[in-house]
């Protein structure tokens, strides 16, 4: 499977062929890393999200979340994100509605930096 972005597939290299589990694909866009999330991530799945974030942050200053495609994300990924920005740069692009609700409703939307577009959080 790949992710396409500005007419470049970008291999798909943490998702095994067929699974139903959440998965993240990468990639390089302006300078920065974006991890793009889909599924369903919850406190069973959260390192994967975690890891992905601090081996990006070893050779990127700034890393973008692309959460559109996250179909669930509960208070341990609120806490992996939260956790990850005291540190570094990071920004939250595209959040799905439910995700985008728990931000809001926990007032992590102030604190983390939200962006409508991916183009928008990468620009620096």
């Amino acid at each position: 499977m790949s992710f396409s972005n500005a007419g470049e597939d970008r291999p798909d290299t943490t998702r095994p062929h067929g699974s139903a589990l959440p998965y993240l694909t990468q990639y390089e866009e302006q300078g920065a890393w974006v991890v793009v999330v889909h599924g369903a991530f919850d406190a069973n799945s959260v390192a994967l999200l975690a890891s992905a974030l601090q081996d990006a942050a070893v050779t990127h200053e700034t890393v973008v979340v692309d959460a559109a495609p996250m179909t669930f994300g509960d208070s341990s990924v609120l806490n992996a994100l939260l956790h990850f920005h005291q540190g570094h740069r990071l920004r939250v692009a595209r959040p799905a509605p439910q995700f985008l609700r728990v931000l809001e409703m926990t007032g992590a939307d102030m604190a983390l930096d939200v962006r409508p577009t991916v183009q928008d959080a990468v620009g620096l």
